[in-house]
């Protein structure tokens, strides 16, 4: 059995570019959708039968149709990945050939009024993560995997750079997912009365048994 332990430290952060995450709510709805529509016509199917043998097998196949369609969004997910990566690589070298804004240092003469928050508080960003990362696409010899998940939310709420550091590729890259596919938006870091781009850092730990 696998499970997922998340915790979230947090610091100041310094120039970083921002990218929407809309391809994956999009894509997270889309398979939604399907499985509700399918989950009621097997739950139509399963009514439907008197006999007990052919109830636990209809209610066998629509797990195993479940897991399949799991695996099928994580390929869509995998893809907006990529690509979201791949476009904010070219927006940081379209900036450095443009000034740069003054960026934000982590030091103590900074006024940090309010720091990023997640709606719902820390704890709600942590259950979400949780319930957003696919387990199913993590391939682990060893029992205890961990990362370190670094992202930035930007001045009007929205994260970008979502970067996982760690030695299991396949977690590293489930757990960006997850970041890049919460539903809401932050509320932004103040810092002397203005939004500022802000870093977090969310350490996740999954044990498999």
């Amino acid at each position: 059995m696998k499970s997922l332990i998340v915790c979230l430290f947090c610091f100041i952060s310094s120039f970083c570019l921002c990218q929407q995450t809309e391809e994956f709510k999009l894509i997270k709805n889309y398979y939604n959708q399907h499985r509700s529509m399918l989950g009621k016509e097997f739950r139509k199917k399963f009514d439907a039968e008197t006999n007990n043998f052919y109830k636990a097998s209809i209610k066998q196949d629509y797990l195993l149709f479940m897991e399949k369609m799991d695996s099928i969004e994580n390929v869509a997910l995998t893809g907006a990945l990529l690509k979201t990566k791949n476009m904010e690589d070219l927006d940081r070298l379209k900036l450095l050939n443009k000034s740069l804004p003054a960026e934000v240092s982590h030091s103590p003469t900074v006024v940090i009024d309010k720091v990023a928050d997640y709606p719902g508080g820390i704890n709600e960003l942590r259950k979400e993560v949780a319930d957003l990362f696919y387990l199913g696409g993590v391939h682990s010899d060893i029992k205890t995997v961990k990362a370190n998940v670094g992202f930035i939310v930007e001045t009007d709420g929205r994260i970008s750079n979502v970067k996982a550091e760690g030695e299991n590729y396949t977690f590293n890259r489930q757990a960006e997912i997850a970041l890049y596919s919460i539903s809401q938006k932050f509320s932004p870091a103040i810092v002397n009365g203005n939004p500022v781009r802000y870093r977090f850092r969310l350490p996740l730990t999954m044990n498999i048994e």
